[in-house]
C-alpha cells in the first residue's frame, strides 16, 4: 500500500469546514484505492496570528518542505489587517518552497451554472498556467517622499529567464499531456510591456520550435483574453502567463466554469511540495453555518492526488463530483446548495 504524508492547513473562517469535507472524500478514494494519507494539522491563519503575531514560524516553512503535497483551506480573517497573513503565509510558502507553477483548471461541470449563454460542458474545459514566483508579487519596488504631495509608488515586476522558461516548459509539457487540442496559447501585452514580454515571447517560440514542434502555438493580448473566455472559451486548450494576468484572468475563469463554489487551484513545485486549495476565500461570514460549497475544496483534494500520481482514485473523485453537481446540487452559492457542507461531502464520498 503506497502512503503520503500530508500536510493540513485548515486556515480561517470556513477554511476548516471545507477541508474537513474534502479530508472525508479523499479517505473514502483512499479505501477504495488501497492508498494511505497520513495529515499532519498545522495551526496557522489569522486566528493563531492575532495570538502570535507571527504568521508563518521558520520552523514550520522547513516542516512543510518535507512534505509532498499540502492541503489548504483559505487564509484570510476578519480582524487582520489585509496583507498580511496573504503575505506572510500564502505568498511565503509559494516564493520560499518554489511553488512556481499556479495551475488552474477551469472545467464546467453544468451548464445550468454557466454563466454564458448556450456554453455546455465541451465549450469550457481549459486550464491556465500561470508563473507564480515572479512578476509584480516578489515586492520589488518602493516609495519615494511617502505621505507627500511629491509621493511617487514604484512596483517592479521582475521576470528571469530562468523563471519564465522552467513555467513554459511546464505549460508545453501539460499540453502535450493532455493531448486534446495539443495548442498552447501565450496571453500577455507585447504592445505594452515591450520588455517583459518581449522575454516572455522570445522563449515561448525558441522553446516551442525546438522541444514541441507537435504542439500550436497561440498568442493572444491579456485584454482578448478575457474577451474571448467570454465570446469562445472553447477556443483555448492550455493558456500560459505571467504572475499578475494570471491572477486576473483565473478569477474570470472560475466564473465561466460556475463560480467560486467549484474552482480549485494548486501551487506546484514539479520536485516538492506542492500546495492544493479552493481559491474563493476565508467567507468568514459563513463560518460555522455548514452553508458553505465543500466542492472546490474537494477538487482540490482530487487534484492533489493527481499530482502524486494517482491518477485513477482523482479521477474517481472527479466523476462523483461531476454527478453529484449535475444531479443534486441546486445551486454553487453557499446557502443554497440545497444541503448543507458535511452533505455534499456525504454524497460526493459516497458516490465513490
Amino acid at each position: 500500500m503506497k502512503s503520503y504524508e500530508i500536510a493540513v492547513i485548515g486556515g480561517d473562517g470556513t477554511g476548516p469546514e471545507v477541508v474537513l469535507e474534502s479530508i472525508k472524500v479523499l479517505d473514502a478514494a483512499s479505501k477504495k484505492f488501497g492508498i494511505r494519507l497520513n495529515y499532519t494539522h498545522y495551526d496557522l491563519g489569522g486566528d493563531r496570528y492575532l495570538r502570535t503575531k507571527e504568521a508563518l514560524p521558520d520552523s514550520v516553512v522547513e516542516e512543510l518542505r518535507k512534505f509532498p503535497a499540502i492541503l489548504l483551506g483559505a487564509i484570510g480573517h476578519p480582524d487582520v489587517k489585509p496583507g498580511i497573513l496573504e503575505k506572510g503565509i500564502l505568498l511565503r510558502l509559494r516564493f520560499e518552497l518554489e511553488q512556481y507553477i499556479n495551475l488552474r483548471p477551469v472545467k464546467l461541470y453544468d451548464e445550468r451554472f454557466c454563466p454564458l449563454k448556450d456554453k455546455k460542458p465541451e465549450d469550457v474545459d481549459f486550464v491556465v498556467v500561470r508563473e507564480n514566483n515572479e512578476g509584480l508579487y516578489t515586492g520589488s519596488g518602493g516609495f519615494v517622499f511617502k505621505g507627500t504631495p511629491h509621493e511617487i509608488a514604484v512596483q517592479e515586476s521582475i521576470n528571469t529567464r530562468r523563471g519564465v522558461e522552467r513555467c513554459l516548459r511546464f505549460a508545453f509539457e501539460l499540453t502535450q499531456k493532455r493531448n486534446k487540442e495539443n495548442k498552447l496559447t501565450l496571453s500577455g501585452k507585447t504592445n505594452v510591456l515591450t520588455f517583459a514580454f518581449d522575454l516572455w515571447e522570445r522563449a515561448f517560440h525558441e522553446i516551442g520550435k525546438k522541444d514541441f514542434p507537435g504542439i500550436k502555438r497561440d498568442y493572444a493580448h491579456v485584454d482578448a483574453t478575457t474577451m474571448w473566455f467570454v465570446k469562445n472559451p472553447e477556443w483555448f486548450d492550455v493558456i500560459v502567463t505571467d504572475n499578475m494576468f494570471g491572477d486576473i484572468i483565473t478569477d474570470l475563469g472560475a466564473m465561466v466554469q460556475g463560480g467560486m463554489g467549484i474552482a480549485a487551484g494548486g501551487n506546484i513545485n514539479p520536485d516538492g511540495a506542492s500546495m492544493f486549495e479552493p481559491i474563493g476565500g476565508s467567507a468568514p461570514k459563513y463560518t460555522g453555518q455548514g452553508v458553505i460549497n465543500p466542492l472546490a475544496a474537494i477538487c482540490a483534494g482530487q487534484m492533489m492526488l493527481d499530482f502524486l500520481g494517482e491518477t485513477e482514485a482523482a479521477k474517481a473523485i472527479e466523476n462523483s463530483v461531476i454527478k453529484v453537481t449535475r444531479e443534486k446540487i441546486k445551486s454553487l452559492a453557499a446557502g443554497k446548495l440545497g444541503y448543507s457542507t458535511s452533505e455534499v461531502g456525504d454524497l460526493v464520498a459516497s458516490g465513490l
